[in-house]
Order: structure tokens, then sequence, then C-alpha cells
């Protein structure tokens, strides 16, 4: 019997008709006809000032990092339960990533601990919408409001989800997406960077064209371009935007079928709940999600561990997620704790994801009965 997959690409075909499309109009070095789409896209659907492509998440973050002009020394507050990208993009730019717990409940970073965590040298606060639910952005918005602080987005999974019916990517000052293989929406590798403000977008342009004015240039605002900022080369090329533009015109369609699938999930997991074998994502009612990843919470390491194990052997892949940033060589070199990361470390060690994509409802009964096998054990 074949092995089930923690995650497998979506293909949806039409992009091969996009590509070919961009290799006819023989523009293929990036901010063309495609990467237009996409960026138009974004825009409409976070209501933001402006978007643009960028090869990675990883690089809309290190763009984020350059518009708030830090210094080095300077403090940025975030959860130590994320990927690199979202301390590195900072420590970049010599700043000192600041971990804060999370919520038990959402493991997204606890609101009620940031204002704790300010300093006189904080200058941003980065959440990180873990599995696609948003943060409690109206009291992070606050806190930054009242420190005057840029609270910047790790959208990364949260694409098409939203807080108080206000989209992910539109509850900062910045937002970044990704679009690698493993999210909903996928280029492949790709990612972009969502501004609230107009000015920030018009210097987020300058920095993504390595630090000049060559946008300004091709609307025919100036007469030549020039090295005017601090940037770098963040621009995707046009065959990847070609990708991600046949992507996007189906991302709702995506998001509804990546939800029937989370759902049947929950439901079969719902008595398992009850006993008190394992624990399942929580999802405030002021928020929706997109089905971007489903996880069971084990009872402890060891738990987590025998069940892996044993899912493998039943040919079902299920992988645990990030280990934490304040505990690894990184995070220690070049961060600090706040407080006592309690929360951090047990739900990092108890939590397990189960195969979520495309095409696994044939075969998502399959996994549901090797899960209840292995719970029961």
């Amino acid at each position: 019997m074949d092995e089930i997959p923690f995650n497998r690409p979506l293909l949806l075909g039409s992009e091969i008709d996009n590509i070919r499309l961009a290799h006819g109009k023989g523009q293929l070095a990036g901010n063309g006809f495609f990467t237009k789409r996409c960026e138009e896209w974004l825009v409409r659907n976070t209501d933001a000032a402006g978007a643009l492509l960028t090869h990675s998440c990883t690089a809309a973050l290190e763009m984020a990092a350059l518009l708030c002009d830090l210094e080095p020394g300077d403090e940025v507050i975030m959860p130590s339960y994320t990927f690199v990208s979202t301390a590195n993009a900072f420590v970049l730019r010599g700043a000192v990533p600041v971990f804060v717990d999370i919520r038990s409940d959402t493991l997204n970073i606890d609101e009620t601990l940031i204002e704790s965590a300010i300093t006189a040298r904080t200058k941003a606060i980065v959440v990180v919408h873990y599995a696609g639910v948003p943060c409690e952005m109206n009291a992070i918005n606050d806190i930054a409001s009242r420190h005057q602080l840029i609270v910047i987005e790790d959208a990364a999974q949260a694409i098409l989800s939203t807080y108080h019916g206000k989209p992910a990517g539109a509850l900062g000052d910045i937002a970044a997406f990704s679009f690698h293989e493993t999210k909903n929406v996928i280029s492949g590798e790709g990612g972009a960077i969502i501004l609230k403000n107009r000015a920030h977008f018009e210097r987020a342009e300058i920095i993504r064209e390595k630090g000049t004015d060559r946008s300004r240039f091709f609307r025919g605002l100036v007469d030549k371009y020039t090295w005017v900022d601090v940037g770098s080369s963040f621009l995707p090329g046009e065959i990847i935007a070609a990708f991600l533009a046949a992507q996007l015109e189906k991302a709702e369609e995506i998001t509804r079928q990546r939800l029937q699938i989370w759902h049947v999930y929950h439901d079969a997991f719902s008595e398992h709940q009850i006993s008190g074998r394992v624990q399942r994502p929580v999802i405030p009612e002021n928020c929706t999600h997109n089905g971007h990843l489903y996880y069971l919470l084990l009872e402890d390491l060891k738990d987590r561990q025998q069940f892996i194990a044993r899912m493998n052997e039943l040919g079902v892949k299920c992988v645990f997620h990030y280990v934490p940033l304040h505990s690894s060589p990184g995070g220690r070199r070049f961060g600090r704790i706040v407080g006592q990361l309690q929360n951090t470390d047990s739900l990092s060690e108890r939590l397990v994801r189960l195969p979520l994509w495309i095409g696994l409802k044939a075969q998502q009964q399959r996994v549901i009965d090797a899960i209840v096998r292995t719970l029961k054990k």
C-alpha cells in the first residue's frame, strides 16, 4: 500500500498555460504582466495600499525589517514558536528578537504578555498567525499604538483567513505571505509583502529593486533610475508569477476544499478530545481560518514520538512542527526571553500535524482509521 504523504503540492494545470503565455510575451525577469496580476489580486483581497511579490516569505520579512529602520540593539517582540525566518530577518539588521510565550488555545502569541516585554529599545511586534488562525489583533494594535510600535504580520500560513471580518494581511502595518509548495496557494517558492501605508509601499518598491528607483522610472516619474536607498534583489521571475496567478484565481475554491478536509478531521477526533486522549485546534469565534493545517496535541513528547513512528508503520506520514527558537543555538545567541515560555515548551513537544492536501479526500478515512488505531494502543 502506498504511503500517504504529509503534503502533496497542488497542480491545477492552468499554471502551464500561464507559463506559455509569459514565454510568448518575452519578459521573464519579473515585474511583468503576471506579477502585476498577482499584486492586484493581493490588494483586492487585503484592502492594502500596495502589495509586492517577492521570491519568498523570508524575503518579504527581510524587506519588512528594512522598512523598520532598525539599528543594532533594537528589539522586536515575537513568539518563539515560529519558523526561523521570523527572527532571522530582524537579526540580519542587528536587532534582538525578544521571545514571549504563546497561548494554549490557538498557539498564537499571548497578547497579554507583550506589554511587559516592551523596553526603550523596542521597535516592532511581529505576530504569527499559526495554522492560519489570526492573532488577537485588536489588543496587539492597541498596545502598538500606545507605544508607537510597528506591527508586522507573519501571515505565511494565513491567506484568506479573517479576524472580525478583516483579512489577514490587513491587520497590522506590514504583512508577509508565503507561496511555498507546502502552503495553500503556491508557486513552488514565493512570497509577497503587503503594505498598509502608502509611504511604506513606495519605499518597499525601492528596497525590492536593489535600492533603486527603477519602478518610478518605468512609470515615467523620473528620467533615469539610480541608487537611492538600501535594498536587495527581492523580485521573483515572471515564470513564478505566472504559476502563482493561476493558483490565486482558484484561491477561494482551494480554501473551500481544504476546509472540508479540516472539518472531517475535526469531527472525527471529537470523542478522543472528550476522553482526554488528544486536544484539537481551537478557532476563536471572531476568526475564520483557511484550513492550512490540522494538528493534534498529544500527552507528551514520548507519546508524540510513538505516535509518529506507529503512523509511519501504517503508511501515513505525520510530522511535528517548529523547534522553539528560544531553545535553539541561534535563539540563545541572538535573542532573549521574557517570562517563562511554558506553553511554547510544552505544546511544541506535543503537537503533531496530519496530512492535509487537495486530493486527500479519497484516502482521508484511511488516515483517520490509522490514527484511531494508534490512539487506542
